[in-house]
């Protein structure tokens, strides 16, 4: 049976791994190590840089992981009629695992293989590998999440099938409510709600994190019953607010010539915020509003393959950014501005080639899904 697509779906697929890859391109502008990515300390070199980083990877792209979640969510809960849990688990991690493990492995020994570190790295990410992404896989932190959405799809279906709006709208008031923690431990105390060194387990745990995408998800799909007008509205004016702010706030911490610490800068752009939420919301429903029976074949060509993309994009990004910048984020080989969507979109290009490719060869599932 043909694989029915959600047209707008494919669209925010082939646009949110492109604002993937424009948040790591701006990660390297800003970072404090000769790496290139971000890591724990941040050093924007002027005022040029911290605008422009302010504005890709805080205003324009930070809806980005959100976005992957929410549209996970919103194709698969609640799960179809009939479905187990077991065989929910097998079609899901079939598609996700094997390639995950795959890349994880090939992030290990690939930049080895490339002159990029040496062998004790290699032994240090294989001690790690058991317990988390290796040093070069950054990015793959979003699968932990992501299959953990899956583990806990089974779990909320059956709630969710049999939940009314005003039920729902209790738990993504609380979700909305636990948002604010990342701010209140940032300005007022790391502590909150009955955290302290024996808990880390607050008040409005279980309502906290990807799960609330997941119910905010399922909300929009069945009881959000505006009109395409209204959710245009909404969603420009959500997304807007949302975005302005994230980028403001990056902005407003990050002092050019200064080494400083990267949740210090990044103290609003964690993805479970109320402001990336907002912005997420909003271009969501913007989203939602395309009207196309059938997507252009591109466009469902490039959602298809997006996975593939977002697991391999680092291996490209890392030597274009390389070549663009030229070893002085100061001064790339073309302006600021210019040089941030640049890296992007040549990743872009390289991935979706790359990719294409490898589906033409039996059996590519099991690497790119």
């Amino acid at each position: 049976m043909k694989e029915q697509r959600i047209v707008f779906i494919d669209y925010i697929r082939v646009v949110a791994c492109f604002l993937v890859m424009l948040v790591h391109a701006s990660e390297n502008f800003y970072s404090g190590s000769a790496a290139g990515l971000v890591g724990h300390t941040s050093l924007l070199p002027d005022e040029t840089t911290r605008f422009w980083v302010s504005f890709y990877d805080g205003t324009v792209a930070r809806t980005c992981v959100p976005l992957f979640m929410i549209v996970s969510a919103f194709l698969l809960v609640p799960m179809k009629p009939g479905q187990t849990m077991g065989s929910f688990y097998r079609r899901r991690f079939k598609r996700v695992v094997p390639p995950t493990i795959a890349f994880l492995l090939l992030y290990i020994f690939l930049p080895f293989v490339f002159g990029w570190f040496d062998w004790s790295q290699v032994v240090a990410d294989l001690k790690t590998l058991p317990f988390n992404f290796p040093s070069m896989a950054g990015h793959l932190w979003f699968m932990y999440p992501l299959i953990g959405l899956y583990l806990i799809i089974p779990i909320v279906s059956p709630w969710l099938e049999k939940s009314s709006a005003r039920e729902e709208r209790v738990f993504i008031g609380l979700f909305i409510l636990s948002t604010f923690i990342p701010w209140i431990h940032q300005w007022i105390t790391p502590e909150v709600w009955g955290e302290c060194f024996w808990n880390r387990f607050h008040v409005l745990w279980y309502f906290s994190g990807y799960l609330g995408y997941l119910v905010l998800a399922h909300y929009i799909r069945y009881h959000l019953d505006w009109s395409r007008s209204k959710k245009l509205t909404v969603g420009w004016l959500s997304f807007i607010i949302g975005a302005a702010f994230t980028g403001w706030s990056f902005w407003m911490k990050a002092i050019p010539g200064q080494v400083i610490s990267t949740p210090v800068v990044e103290w609003s752009w964690e993805f479970c915020t109320p402001n990336v939420l907002l912005a997420t919301f909003g271009i969501f429903l913007v989203f939602s509003c395309i009207r196309r029976e059938k997507a252009p074949a591109l466009v469902s060509s490039l959602s298809r393959l997006s996975f593939g993309m977002y697991l391999m994009h680092i291996f490209f990004l890392v030597p274009i950014a390389n070549l663009v910048i030229g070893g002085n984020a100061a001064f790339p080989a073309v302006p600021v501005w210019l040089a941030i969507p640049l890296i992007a979109l040549l990743t872009y290009i390289c991935c979706a080639v790359t990719t294409k490719l490898i589906s033409l060869i039996p059996g590519h599932k099991w690497l790119i899904g």
